[in-house]
């Protein structure tokens, strides 16, 4: 009953923050409808996709503490941006089609994600701590090669280097929005499937594999998903760190047990929740002042630290 209320409560909370379609609203109201009915639905969306991924995530390498973006694939996405801004100019880059590009980053996100997997797991999936720590390393060699390239750009150039590095949704295409949809509901899908055998994945890897279950093939799979479900959001709107890390520890604070069926969903509605609702705080309270990425950074930091000083997790 308590996890029924849960999802009902994230729902009811979710349909009323999207009500901000209809604050203030002026004419041309279609216009405006239509911008900000794209805007909310990639909202929900990349929320929904951190909020999973990082639960599926999280039950692999058995820490609440981690999330997909401990692996470099933030650093990744800015290098790819930095790389197609030095090679193409501020102009060339600006003038991009919004599909190929969104294809190409999203292809290159989950592509390089896997190759790291496949590499480091090659021998097996026992040793998740030389993942973890693999990613660090590749995510700072990643932000110091960006480093290097911004340096030797224009100041025009390094603008939109900068611009194009942080999440935003104010300009999110409706094309690109119209293919991450069903890619996201694919992963979610086989993100469920899996619910059951996370169950016992969570409980680790001795007795997972005591109990019938092939750990180091739901490991590859697992992290296949999670790969991209971060790619899918990242391309479409950018990296948010601490997003996932937030859903997820809110999520399960809900919850009184782990059943990843229901965990699933409640941190995918808990992310969405968040980025409508802080869109909502963003446009109306703080006058676009700031930027959501800050706000939910900020939150997601302090959610860390309490986690961190609590040491255990929610």
């Amino acid at each position: 009953m308590a996890n029924r209320r849960a999802i009902w409560l994230l729902l009811a909370l979710l349909l009323a923050s999207a009500l901000y379609l209809a604050w203030g609203l002026r004419q041309p109201y279609g216009f405006i409808l239509s911008l900000r009915g794209t805007r909310l639905a990639a909202l929900a969306l990349v929320g929904a996709s951190v909020g999973a991924a990082t639960v599926v995530f999280q039950t692999i390498v058995g820490n609440r503490l981690l999330t997909p973006g401990i692996v470099g694939v933030d650093a990744m996405f800015v290098l790819i941006q930095t790389t197609l801004i030095l090679t193409l100019g501020g102009i060339g880059y600006t003038a991009l089609p919004a599909l190929p590009k969104f294809l190409i980053e999203a292809g290159c996100l989950a592509g390089a994600a896997m190759i790291l997997f496949g590499a480091v797991l090659r021998a097996g999936a026992a040793d998740m701590t030389r993942l973890v720590l693999t990613g660090v390393i590749l995510g700072i060699l990643l932000r110091g090669l960006t480093g290097f390239m911004q340096r030797i750009l224009d100041p025009s150039e390094f603008a939109i280097a900068q611009a194009s590095s942080v999440a935003s949704f104010n300009a999110i295409d409706p094309v690109q929005l119209a293919i991450a949809a069903p890619l996201f509901a694919v992963a979610l899908v086989f993100c469920l499937r899996l619910a059951p055998v996370l169950d016992v994945a969570a409980l680790g890897r001795t007795h997972a594999r005591a109990l019938g279950v092939d750990h180091d093939r739901l490991v590859l799979l697992a992290l296949a998903l999670v790969a991209s479900l971060v790619a899918i959001s990242t391309a479409l709107a950018g990296p948010i760190t601490f997003l996932g890390l937030l859903a997820a520890s809110l999520g399960g604070a809900m919850l009184p047990n782990w059943r990843h069926a229901l965990l699933i969903p409640v941190a995918a509605l808990t992310g969405a929740l968040i980025l409508v609702a802080g869109q909502f705080v963003f446009e109306r309270l703080l006058g676009l002042q700031s930027t959501l990425a800050v706000i939910v950074e900020f939150l997601g930091g302090l959610v860390f630290l309490a986690l961190v000083l609590k040491r255990r997790p929610i």
